[in-house]
């Protein structure tokens, strides 16, 4: 196994988390990325990696971290918006994962997240902190 120490080339270090990821251990993955992320904080190709390689780990919490990191660097961003979204509602957030899933939908047009909007709003509208049905 490769140490980190030995990998000084950011690229590298990408590298190495693609294929961690590719090869289902994200939470390997995120160990490399998140050394290239310390290298280049708003590289966005890197910290997307790495918030997948979180995702993917159910590192939700750090996941969001990157993720709205990687919101502030680029608000037009619908996967960045999209993956926030989902990482929020994996979380049962789904209230405040609503508006970055309705972002996405519009940013990116694609009828998938439209049909995800749909099942987080109809999680928010039925969740225990819903109104009950009006009669």
């Amino acid at each position: 196994m490769t140490d980190i120490r030995e990998l000084t080339d950011v690229r590298e270090l990408l590298d190495k988390g693609r294929e961690f990821r590719a090869a289902g251990d994200p939470s390997g993955a995120a160990r490399f990325l998140a050394e290239a992320a310390e290298r280049v904080p708003t590289d966005r190709t890197v910290l997307t990696e790495l918030a997948l390689a979180h995702f993917q780990s159910a590192a939700l919490g750090r996941a969001e971290v990157v993720l709205r990191t990687l919101v502030d660097l680029d608000p037009s961003d619908g996967y960045t918006r999209l993956l926030l979204g989902r990482t929020l509602s994996r979380q049962s957030r789904h209230a405040e994962a609503l508006p970055q899933l309705r972002l996405a939908a519009a940013l990116t047009r694609d009828p998938e997240v439209d049909a995800e909007v749909e099942r987080v709003a109809a999680r928010v509208t039925t969740g225990p902190a819903a109104p009950p049905p009006s009669p």
